[in-house]
């Protein structure tokens, strides 16, 4: 059967595709030799390799040789500038044009498949090579001790090696596709896409374990990017630094805390004092700093050894803190001397209250190894700005004040530096020792002021006013020892005792058969707790008092803090058939909204806005606001502070209900009000 060339040629093509695929060397020469014979019908056929091809497709051989061969017919294998070699036939009689077409069909198809089995053989090694260092990379990253990783740039986590599973406690498979966020701590988990552009980020960080760990670590990000050098994420590397921030904050503690008592020392002092006086500047506050230096630690140091000395200056540290408020700054500066640092005052005469609380700290003797040791202190008061403007400054002159102090008569004095200050700073002291003695003593009484009824002209209740007097100076006015008594905290004290003996007072009068009518307390904002229901009550009970008698008048500013808190005890104190009255009311800016929920009779109209009635347009303005708010919500006004006819037709014709003032009568004390109460009031 004849075979066309064509068909030859194919069958040819396909042997030597498989032939290059396949074969190499020897092995490849001798079958190119034979696909040429058997394309030619040659009896000899060979493939001879060019001296630079012949590294690379091997020994190739000629054929086998037939001696007497009439005609040789060959052709150059090659690509390009690549010469691989030359194909040859031989042993015809003779080869036309079409045997050398053939021929070199053949041999071009022949360079085309070596020079794409070459490019394939350079890729796949080329590639093995790419992935061998890639291997060789990852193990220098696994073996390496710091943590690297790398994340996309919405910080989910694309690579993790051995260094951070060694790190976190996570292996690869659990941390890559994970956001970085899951190995947070307690700081601001938001990842910053700002971070890929700032190459070489160094910060200190709080990261956590799988374990629960958490720990510090230095952090160093470093933009991720592609051929383009456009940022596609982040690399990060991170080391456990834990011990050396542990042995930082221990450096730190032995520069700025005293070893001794735990509290801040002289160095911690100052730059903290610095910093709070930067803040009163801006906002042109007041400053203050106590210079306290314990009487009598010396001869129990001397006398019982330096230990129970030190045991003591340790719980003298102990009692300081308990006294003193979180904001305020204590320190131990050397031996038996402290420092604090008040700036969250309004004025500079509190000091001296907190000066008398660190000495009633230390009032309790000091249990130490069967001794009971008793120690004072002497304390020196700076104010800022006028003393000083820094803390060094503060400090120096504080100590001066505390050394005058020590010449105090008992030694456990509270001197300011500046002499005009300090002279009305011992006048308000002395005035604030003599209202604790005044307490203890039965100085204090009550005075009742009526309050009377505009359209019937009756009296209908009183306020009981407390009164002082002093045993040298005489009657003290109110002006003078309220304000002191709320700066003190004694308000509570005298609070207490003024509910006590209006009670007591009422309940004579009730007992005498007299009609009853609201008997008006203060209540300050300090007494004004979850406590005051209970006292209320347990008051009425002991005197048997009928809650009708009792009138509360709370001040307005004590409304403006924890509404639902403050309505909650009005509501326990209503429920015992105690009325309520808001005091000052138009001074403190409570909100009408809540106005409405308060369980209170009546509307108190300052003394500030009845002074000016009928000639001051804003007073008649406001007392006529503030007696409409009353009707619309139901409650009774009075206006306190009545004192001309024109103040009181004023408040009839705008339709006040009740009055108080000196039109009527000043407050009286008990026998005259009673008195006056049977001579026709009712």
């Amino acid at each position: 059967m004849h075979v066309s060339p064509a068909t030859d040629f194919l069958t040819s093509s396909a042997a030597l595709c498989a032939a290059v695929l396949n074969l190499r060397g020897e092995q490849l020469a001798a079958e190119l030799g034979r696909i040429a014979r058997a394309l030619l019908a040659s009896p000899h056929g060979s493939f001879v390799a060019s001296g630079q091809a012949a590294g690379q497709a091997g020994a190739l051989v000629p054929g086998p040789a037939v001696a007497g061969a009439a005609a040789q017919l060959a052709c150059q294998v090659a690509s390009g500038t690549i010469d691989y070699g030359r194909l040859v036939v031989s042993g015809r009689a003779a080869y036309d044009e079409d045997d050398a077409r053939l021929l070199a069909a053949l041999a071009g198809l022949a360079a085309s498949l070596l020079k794409v089995n070459d490019f394939a053989l350079r890729s796949t090694q080329a590639y093995l090579d790419l992935e061998a260092e890639l291997s060789h990379q990852a193990q220098i990253l696994d073996q390496i001790h710091e943590s690297v990783l790398t994340m996309d740039q919405t910080g989910y986590i694309t690579s993790w090696n051995k260094g951070a599973e060694r790190l976190f406690g996570y292996s690869a498979q659990e941390a890559v596709g994970r956001n970085i966020l899951f190995l947070y701590a307690d700081e601001d988990t938001a990842f910053h896409d700002a971070f890929v552009e700032q190459g070489g980020r160094m910060m200190e960080v709080r990261r956590r374990k799988k374990s629960g760990e958490v720990f510090w670590a230095s952090l160093s990000l470093s933009p991720l990017r592609d051929r383009e050098q456009r940022p596609v994420g982040l690399i990060a590397y991170l080391t456990d630094i834990t011990e050396r921030k542990h042995a930082e904050e221990r450096l730190h503690h032995l520069a700025y805390y005293d070893a001794l008592t735990g509290l801040p020392n002289r160095s911690l002092m100052a730059k903290l004092v610095d910093q709070a006086l930067s803040s009163a500047q801006r906002k042109g506050a007041t400053a203050c700093i106590l210079f306290v230096d314990l009487n009598r630690f010396k001869m129990f140091n001397d006398t019982l050894g330096r230990a129970t000395g030190d045991e003591l200056l340790r719980q003298v540290a102990q009692r300081f803190k308990q006294v003193l408020r979180e904001q305020d700054v204590v320190a131990r500066l050397s031996g038996d001397e402290f420092a604090v640092g008040l700036f969250d005052i309004r004025e500079h005469f509190e000091a001296t209250t907190v000066a008398h609380k660190l000495q009633a700290a230390l009032v309790e003797p000091f249990l130490i190894e069967g001794h009971d040791l008793r120690v004072g202190a002497s304390v020196g008061i700076s104010v800022y700005p006028q003393d000083g403007a820094d803390a060094e400054a503060l400090l120096r002159v504080a100590d001066i004040a505390m050394a005058r102090a020590k010449l105090g008569s008992d030694g456990d004095s509270v001197t300011f530096y500046s002499r005009d200050m300090n002279q009305g700073m011992q006048e308000r002291m002395r005035l604030e020792s003599g209202l604790r003695q005044a307490l203890a003593n039965g100085e204090l009484l009550l005075h009742y002021q009526p309050k009377f009824e505009i359209g019937t002209r009756a009296m209908v209740g009183a306020e009981a006013l407390v009164r002082w007097i002093h045993p040298q100076r005489g009657l003290v006015p109110p002006a003078d020892f309220i304000p002191l008594a709320e700066a003190t905290g004694l308000i509570v004290q005298l609070g207490e005792w003024v509910l006590e003996a209006a009670c007591a007072q009422a309940a004579r009068w009730q007992a005498a058969g007299l009609p009853p009518f609201r008997l008006a307390v203060n209540v300050s904002a300090r007494e004004f707790s979850a406590a005051l229901p209970a006292r209320v009550s347990e008051t009425l009970a002991r005197y048997q008092l009928d809650p009708s008698w009792l009138e509360l008048e709370i001040t307005e500013s004590t409304l403006m803090h924890d509404i639902e808190r403050v309505i909650a005890i009005m509501d326990r104190i209503t429920a015992l058939g105690v009325s309520l009255s808001l005091d000052d009311f138009g001074t403190g800016y409570s909100s009408l909204s809540y106005l409405k929920r308060f369980p209170i009779d009546t509307l108190k109209i300052d003394r500030s806005f009845t002074t000016g009635l009928p000639f001051d347009s804003n007073d008649c303005a406001i007392a006529s606001t503030i007696i409409s708010i009353g009707r619309q919500l139901r409650h009774k006004v009075i206006a306190e502070g009545v004192e001309t006819r024109q103040q009181l037709e004023f408040l009839r014709d705008a339709g006040c209900d009740e009055v108080q003032g000196y039109l009527f009568s000043r407050p009286l004390p008990a026998a005259d009000f009673e008195a006056a109460l049977r001579a026709g009031w009712v």
